[in-house]
This record gives structure tokens, C-alpha cells and sequence, in this order.
């Protein structure tokens, strides 16, 4: 059903001072993007064949900040890879986990993106994701 953990997502309050840190244990920051959607802009750090996302927020009332406010920086949500979200989500469904999102969005470097909420998975926010 699940490829790969494609990325953990990790929540910051200031995407510069965050990339300091994670640049001086040796990795690489490879890209910057901004996704007005979800009020956030992403700093991506690839490891092999999977990601770390720092995610800052760029509004009060976005769901980075929401998080921040009520537990402080930290892991966010960890993302499965997943060939076909569609189905992946019909399955979910069907077997009764409470889905944030019942059909696709558009999240990071244009990739698909769904969540599946905290409480049906024993507290961690799941994000299925699909890359082309």
C-alpha cells in the first residue's frame, strides 16, 4: 500500500535560523518554496530517498502556527509515499479512519498531497503523498 516514508514534516518558527541548525549537522538544504495554499513556506533537505521538510508559517491562522502556538518547534506529520492517492483514500475511507482530507491537494514541489487525522493513527498526523 505504502512505498516509502517520503518526508517528516518539522515545524519552526523562523525557516532561516532552522536551516542554520540542520545545515551544521552536515546536511543540505536543496530548495525554498512557498505554498500559499497552506499559508507555509518549506525549506527541503533530502537524505537518500527521503525528505525533511521545515515548515514555517507565513500566517497566523495557518495550521504550522496553530501547531506552534499550542506545542511548540517540532515533528509535525510524517509522510507515506503512495502510488495511487485516489485509491489509497477510498481504502482508508472504506475501513473507517477519519480522513482531514477525502480527496487530494496540491502540497510541496506539486506533489498530491492528504492527511489522515492524529486521532486514527495513535496521535501522529499522517500525510499520504504522491509525487510524479
Amino acid at each position: 500500500m505504502f512505498k516509502k516514508i517520503d518526508h517528516v514534516g518539522i515545524a519552526v518558527r523562523n525557516l532561516e535560523e532552522a536551516m542554520k541548525v540542520w545545515e551544521g549537522l552536515g546536511l543540505r538544504v536543496d530548495e525554498v518554496e512557498e505554498v500559499p495554499d497552506q499559508k507555509v513556506r518549506t525549506a527541503i533537505i533530502h537524505i537518500g530517498e527521503s525528505r525533511i521538510e521545515l515548515l514555517e508559517p507565513t500566517a497566523e491562522d495557518s495550521p504550522i502556527a496553530k501547531f506552534i502556538e499550542k506545542r511548540g518547534e517540532g515533528i509535525h506529520h510524517i509522510a507515506l509515499g503512495v502510488d495511487d492517492m485516489e485509491e489509497h483514500l477510498r481504502e482508508l475511507k472504506e475501513k473507517g479512519y477519519q480522513l482531514i482530507d477525502e480527496k487530494p491537494r496540491i502540497g510541496a514541489g506539486g506533489a498530491k498531497i492528504a492527511f489522515v487525522h492524529p486521532k486514527a493513527v495513535t496521535g501522529v498526523l499522517l500525510e499520504l503523498c504522491q509525487r510524479e
